[in-house]
């Protein structure tokens, strides 16, 4: 019976044989499952990631360009605020200044009613004096003052109204006609004022000079010196307008012009 037994050993080896193999795909093909299952789980863990990033990323760039708009509105409300606050200086320096125009202008006035005024001679003379000698210069017509005094108050008075271009050609006609006025060196002073009224500087330090070289000893000398210093700091000339605030100062030590030019030479 020996054969019979390897027979059937034989035939259990077979069966065994087809057990495994039938066996081996099924387990292969559980790995290849849950190879598959893990690989597609990764990758939408990594897409979840990405968005969950990108998301993070739109949200502070959102929040960037709403602080940025925000800023940008601020600035602009802040630009618009100054802008208000610029225009209402302008106007109360424009409106200082002709106050302070109308100060100087009534003040002038003023004081040039305490001067004394010169008067035509009234005494008799013989009727051989009146004709000059042959080899005499024929005179100088006399002076009205009253006459002046009317010219000169109308070119104050378009200065006062701010009419600056025809003020400017009444002083000018008026230092033409009167070189020898005592009225002269004040027209001069206010042709100075009303170049500066006009930002023309350079006209003004003119002016200016004129009042300080030709009369320097009158009473407008000294404000001439100061506003020429002015005009010549409005020019980027400071080297100049220091120089003239001292010579300001020197010259004129007791003056209220003086006061002001030590004040801006601590400056």
């Amino acid at each position: 019976m020996p054969g019979l037994s390897m027979r059937r050993c034989s035939g259990q080896a077979r069966v065994l044989t087809m057990a495994l193999l039938l066996a081996v795909p099924g387990v292969f093909g559980v790995r290849h499952a849950h190879a598959g299952l893990f690989d597609d789980e990764e990758a939408r863990r990594q897409i979840r990631d990405i968005s969950t990033k990108t998301n993070e990323r739109l949200d502070t760039f959102a929040k960037g360009q709403i602080e940025l708009a925000n800023q940008i509105q601020a600035l602009r409300e802040e630009n618009s605020r100054l802008r208000g606050q610029v225009e209402t200086l302008i106007y109360e320096l424009d409106a200082a200044r002709k106050r302070q125009q109308d100060f100087y202008v009534d003040l002038d006035g003023r004081l040039r009613k305490l001067e004394p005024q010169a008067a035509p001679s009234t005494e008799a003379k013989p009727a051989d004096e009146g004709k000059p000698p042959l080899d005499t210069p024929p005179r100088k017509a006399a002076s009205d003052p009253a006459a002046e005094t009317r010219e000169y108050e109308v070119a104050l008075n378009l200065f006062r109204a701010n009419k600056l271009k025809e003020a400017a050609a009444a002083f000018e006609a008026f230092a033409r006609a009167h070189p020898d006025s005592n009225l002269t060196p004040s027209a001069q002073y206010w042709l100075g004022n009303v170049h500066y009224s006009m930002r023309d500087c350079k006209k003004a330090i003119d002016a200016h000079r004129v009042v300080a070289s030709k009369w320097p000893t009158h009473a407008k000398a000294p404000d001439a010196l100061l506003n020429l210093a002015t005009c010549q700091q409005e020019l980027a000339d400071a080297k100049g307008a220091k120089m003239t605030l001292e010579t300001l100062v020197a010259k004129y030590p007791d003056s209220a012009a003086a006061t002001t030019a030590r004040q801006r030479l601590k400056k």
